[in-house]
């Protein structure tokens, strides 16, 4: 009773702090809420069962390793938004990368868009007597349905307004679970009962499920397309506070939750985080419900409205937003019906990669011959190899995902 009031209050504080107009009309702030929903978006959820899972005791050190390749990766997209600021006129084998890379990134939104909706499936039956595979993959494809029709007839206009509230929401919900995880990790340790598992996953094969996991850390590329809202210095730093936050909560998840719970001891599954914070709290689960829904809908609404913009943009206006729209709820419920959850993280991972490579890649070549950077420019193209080992060895998790197919 008494830790169920002290995760209540801990997400009642800080969904009130977050909520105060002095906060939420930060710009830096404002501008930092953009990148940081898509990192800790869904992937927050999935993320640390599955490392526990297949790291045991060296989950923590996989957790570090994939943000600092984040980071790695988001280094090489500051650069390019500086390069450009200062240099616009760029080459042309420049703008054509770039051309290839957002056409990268729209493949990657359609995907992304399927990964956040099936895991928004899952969590919306998993309490209810209608958890399934087949009831998670129906309510999935009814939000696809119901994402069409809003963009077909009406845009995202007044649903993207709601990212800023959703975004709060789900920040303190995170707040109250990490509480709530301490509380429960201290309790473990002083009970001498802190866990300390041997990996499943580990040499070649445990790399090439990490490479399978960059999405869960994705996102903060965003700041790359805010140009119309905020100047390139602002942009910069937004990315860098939201990889920094995103990395201490996901540092702080993951530590409390390996050496707190013997993960084995609960299936596998994308919503494996709420079976697992039944031990620690009566409510953490409902609450974890929320966050999950809140999160995968409005990350869904921004990456169709970002694929529906940026098809537009590229095909020169040949291919309205309406047109990308239905191509994305295609992909998506073909995806749904023929993919498991894990599988879907593996793609979209794939596609991100492919982007961050071909950024990786603008950078180097930028840092070389404009900006007179050697170091910087093999450092970029070192990234740029990271992401092309991502694209092609990358695998998915092997998991009981309550939505696999079949």
């Amino acid at each position: 009773m008494l830790q169920d009031i002290f995760i209540s209050l801990t997400t009642l504080a800080l969904l009130g702090l977050l909520m105060l107009p002095r906060v939420r009309g930060a710009r830096a702030w404002h501008a930092t809420v953009t990148p940081l929903a898509s990192i800790i978006g869904s992937g927050f959820l999935v993320l640390g069962p599955i490392l526990s899972h297949s790291y045991g005791q060296y989950a923590p050190m996989m957790m570090l390793f994939l943000c600092l390749a984040a980071y790695a990766f988001g280094a090489a997209i500051r650069f390019n938004i500086a390069n450009i600021a200062v240099r616009p006129n760029r080459s042309a084998p420049e703008r054509r990368t770039e051309y290839f890379a957002s056409w990268a990134l729209s493949l990657a939104y359609c995907i992304s868009v399927a990964y956040y909706l099936n895991l928004f499936g899952a969590f919306a039956v998993k309490m209810t007597p209608l958890n399934s595979p087949a009831m998670a993959k129906a309510v999935t494809s009814a939000v696809l349905l119901l994402i069409l029709a809003v963009g077909w007839l009406r845009g995202f206009s007044a649903m993207e307004k709601m990212e800023q509230v959703a975004v709060s929401l789900k920040l303190a919900i995170i707040g109250g679970l990490l509480a709530g995880l301490s509380a429960y990790f201290f309790h473990q340790a002083d009970q001498s009962q802190l866990t300390f598992a041997a990996p499943s996953q580990t040499g070649w094969t445990g790399m090439a499920l990490a490479f399978g996991l960059i999405i869960t850390v994705q996102g903060f590329e965003t700041s790359r397309y805010l140009g119309d809202e905020y100047k390139p210095e602002m942009r910069i730093r937004s990315m860098r506070y939201a990889q920094w936050l995103a990395t201490a909560i996901y540092m702080a998840y993951v530590i409390l939750l390996t050496y707190a719970f013997d993960a084995k001891t609960v299936p596998l599954t994308e919503t494996a985080i709420v079976d697992m914070m039944k031990i620690v709290s009566v409510i953490l689960p409902a609450l974890l419900i929320v966050a999950a829904l809140s999160a995968q809908f409005s990350a869904a609404i921004a990456d169709t409205s970002g694929a529906g913009g940026l098809v537009e943009e590229l095909s020169g206006g040949r291919v309205s937003p309406r047109m990308a729209y239905l191509m994305l709820v295609l992909i998506g419920l073909g995806l749904t019906w023929f993919s498991n959850v894990f599988q879907i993280i593996s793609f979209a991972s794939k596609a991100f990669a492919y982007y961050y490579a071909l950024q990786c890649g603008i950078a180097s070549v930028g840092a070389f011959r404009e900006a007179k950077a050697p170091v910087r420019g093999a450092a970029f193209a070192l990234f740029g190899i990271l992401a092309v080992a991502v694209l092609f060895f990358g695998q998915p998790v092997e998991g009981t995902a309550s939505s696999a197919a079949g």
